[in-house]
């Protein structure tokens, strides 16, 4: 059987939903199957995805097998899926960098990360070594430099490179070109959930815009208490998030709103939330005579399973397209399961050309496609 041999950057919340439901497929029929949005990908399913890699800094996760560090600490995802196999993969230390939040050592440890202490590996032999197709990065949000790294990291060894953060690298036209050059593929940048506030705050602008109703303003506030909260009190850490998540909303409307009359963002870390995370939307706008509406919508999820389904079918495509010789940014895959793709369709088109992208047609949108914009404000 062909297997997507994958790396993982970061053995946080997302990594622990995905390994977890990496296993739980591996036993779920097709009529049974719930939560994945692709159960096959040219023959590829989610239980073909063996993790071979896995790179960190906690020191409760450096070392261990990858199956026990996915359920340590500050990890507190739910668990719905206890009974993950022994990998044979030790964890191993990365690079700190900028990965780690300075004001996080004021928390309680259950809460934040302990950095070990140990000597960085050399990630691109290990990624060599371990034979990895594809090398998925869950660096925390703010990780500028860390991402980086693991961008080159991957480019250097050859393999596909799925960014699941807010730093811009598939939609930053220089990186896109060195990944082109490079014949590596990319898929990015910033992960969307299956239902989280984005989509469901795309769907709703559309809604708007489909239906003939202005939209004067709109904000969307998100609370949580996992690491990624946390490390989001640093609002210098915000500034690529911010964009991502405002942007990928602001893209769907033929006039943007100005800045004054949008405002979405993480807001607050509250611990006894764990990863659950609750957003709060609101929406303001005029109907028919000009007569006001107004919407508000109130959305709780655990957050980092809601991420893995876009994650498994980003893995599996990116592994079809190193398979068929493709290199650069992977549009289509991009837009469906990334907040600040290097270009943006509406959902259903990008949907559409993601199914013809697997069965090796090629489509042209019937939509004019839109850049996005890479600079940070």
């Amino acid at each position: 059987m062909k297997k997507v041999k994958l790396a993982v950057a970061g053995l946080g919340n997302c990594a622990s939903s995905l390994i977890q439901g990496i296993e739980y497929y591996k036993t779920v029929d097709e009529k049974d199957c719930v939560g994945l949005m692709h159960y096959e990908i040219d023959s590829y399913r989610a239980g073909d995805i063996e993790v071979v890699a896995a790179f960190d800094v906690d020191a409760r996760k450096v070392g261990r097998d990858v199956n026990d560090a996915i359920f340590a600490k500050p990890n507190c995802t739910k668990v719905f899926y206890p009974k993950v196999p022994r990998k044979e993969v030790e964890v191993k230390m990365g690079p700190v960098l900028d990965g780690v939040a300075p004001h996080m050592i004021n928390y309680p440890e259950d809460q934040r990360f302990v950095v070990a202490d140990a000597e960085p590996c050399d990630v691109k032999r290990e990624l060599l070594d371990s034979g990895a197709d594809v090398l998925v990065n869950y660096m925390p949000v703010g990780s500028e430099q860390a991402t980086r790294f693991y961008a080159q990291a991957a480019l250097d060894a050859g393999v596909g490179f799925i960014n699941c953060m807010p730093v811009f690298i598939a939609s930053n036209p220089e990186w896109s070109k060195r990944f082109k050059d490079g014949g590596v593929p990319i898929v990015g940048d910033d992960i969307k959930s299956q239902i989280g506030a984005t989509i469901v705050h795309r769907t709703l602008t559309q809604l708007f815009q489909d239906r003939a109703c202005t939209l004067d303003r709109t904000y969307q506030l998100n609370i949580g208490g996992n690491t990624d909260f946390l490390n989001m009190l640093n609002r210098e850490r915000l500034k690529s998030k911010k964009i991502s998540k405002t942007e990928a909303v602001q893209s769907v409307l033929d006039t943007p709103l100005d800045d004054d009359n949008i405002h979405i963002g993480p807001s607050d870390y509250v611990p006894w939330q764990k990863d659950n995370k609750v957003c709060f939307l609101r929406m303001e706008g005029r109907i028919f005579g000009d007569v006001p509406i107004n919407l508000e919508l109130r959305l709780s999820v655990e957050d980092s399973p809601n991420s893995g389904g876009c994650s498994i079918d980003a893995i599996r495509v990116c592994k079809l397209a190193m398979e068929r010789e493709i290199a650069g940014p992977l549009l289509e895959i991009s837009a469906y399961t990334m907040k600040h793709p290097p270009v943006q369709y509406p959902d259903e088109v990008a949907k559409e050309l993601l199914e013809k992208f697997i069965l090796g047609e090629t489509a042209k949108p019937t939509i004019p496609l839109r850049s996005q914009p890479v600079t940070v404000r």
